[in-house]
């Protein structure tokens, strides 16, 4: 089947197989239960969407194979619909009721700084993508892994390619109002300001802002020299987007993945207005000189082929998905056990994991896996397969 947009119902009716209130003793073909907090509605739906093609892809691929010791993987999704109560009811269901083995999610920050706590006092194995760096610490939350980088390796490389390659000196910083966009926003601006950056607006928009006019004017008027954003929301992007293309003021925008994400080129009135346009990639999926993906990402989107469409998502967000279901049954498939223990311990022990997305590297003291030599920044409108060419510079 092909994964779109029109088929998240596959997480769903796993979800609603599951519905028990108990949970009987483990048993060699019990299935092995992964969580999945998915924002798949609402203004931060675009990453869910493309981390849930690769969820499904894997569950499915994995199953197909026999599952992991004879025993299927059973995806039990909830969409929290970027809202970080729905997160929590959810979170609570999921180790409370259906006893999950693993969750995997929220993939936004938001909702993660509101579910992590309630995820370590249970000690349920959890990985996420969420770039918060608040949310990972070995002490507080040791069942917690993330498999993206922190926000402070985006940033860095946001900042970098600023400030040394396209050469600015005043920027504009402007997040959406979650929990993450507030916190990335203010993050930003004091690391531009600490590298002798002259930050000359800051603001946080409600991603259902019709209009961007005014916070637009108000950079512009300040002698922003590029829009330096942070949010998930495409429709928010896309409206900036094409508030810059209307006042005719062609400042580069730099920063979030998803200024790359394919739904942006239908939320666009002009294609020209997704010009000039940087957002945070990885090695793992860009082009190099002769329009070539590494190996292993060549490999696994030629295996994505007629089942998965990557159109309108990112390579990375459904290489993500599926790295993070193999890593529960790897888990599973060395230690022979779903026990939080046993599925922590074997995580921590990785030097490295090769996933398709990243090498993952984890210990006892630290959860933070993904390597900061592969964030890079690419051309924002130069998709194919969900990856892009490399920004100018590289």
């Amino acid at each position: 089947m092909l994964i779109t947009r029109r088929t998240l119902a596959l997480g769903t009716a796993a979800a609603t197989s599951a519905l028990a209130l108990g949970r009987p003793a483990l048993a060699a073909n019990e299935p092995i239960r992964i969580g999945w907090l998915a924002s798949l509605t609402g203004a931060s739906s675009a990453p869910a969407i493309g981390f849930n093609r690769g969820v499904m892809f894997a569950a499915d691929a994995i199953n197909a194979a026999g599952g992991v010791k004879g025993r299927k993987i059973e995806i039990i999704t909830r969409d929290t619909q970027g809202d970080p109560t729905k997160a929590v009811n959810a979170t609570q269901e999921l180790i409370s009721q259906l006893k999950v083995d693993a969750i995997w999610g929220p993939t936004n920050s938001g909702e993660s700084l509101a579910t992590t706590a309630v995820m370590a006092r249970s000690k349920t194995p959890n990985i996420h993508p969420c770039v918060v760096d608040s949310l990972i610490d070995t002490k507080k939350y040791p069942n917690a892994f993330r498999i993206a980088p922190a926000n402070g390796q985006w940033d860095d490389a946001v900042r970098n390619y600023a400030l040394k390659v396209i050469k600015v000196k005043k920027v504009a910083v402007i997040g959406d109002t979650t929990g993450y966009g507030v916190t990335a926003a203010k993050a930003s601006a004091a690391a531009f300001q600490k590298d002798g950056a002259d930050v000359v607006y800051v603001a946080n928009i409600d991603a259902t802002q019709p209009d961007m006019t005014p916070d637009m004017l108000r950079a512009r008027n300040a002698g922003a020299e590029a829009i330096i954003l942070w949010s998930v929301s495409t429709g928010m992007i896309a409206r900036l987007l094409n508030t810059r293309g209307t006042m005719g003021w062609n400042v580069p925008f730099v920063g979030h993945p998803s200024l790359s994400s394919g739904e942006i080129a239908s939320l666009v009135t002009a294609k020209e207005n997704w010009a000039n346009v940087y957002a945070i990639g990885y090695k793992s999926c860009s082009f190099d000189a002769n329009g070539k993906l590494p190996p292993r990402s060549a490999e696994f989107v030629e295996r994505l082929k007629g089942k998965v469409d990557l159109s309108d998502t990112l390579l990375w967000w459904v290489a993500g998905g599926y790295d993070a279901v193999n890593l529960v049954a790897k888990a599973v498939d060395a230690t022979g056990s779903t026990s939080s223990e046993a599925i922590i311990g074997y995580w921590n022990s990785l030097k490295p994991y090769p996933g398709v997305f990243g090498d993952y590297t984890f210990s006892a003291d630290q959860h933070n896996g993904y390597p900061t030599d592969e964030v890079v920044m690419s051309a924002a409108n130069s998709a194919k397969d969900g990856s892009f060419t490399l920004a100018p510079g590289y």
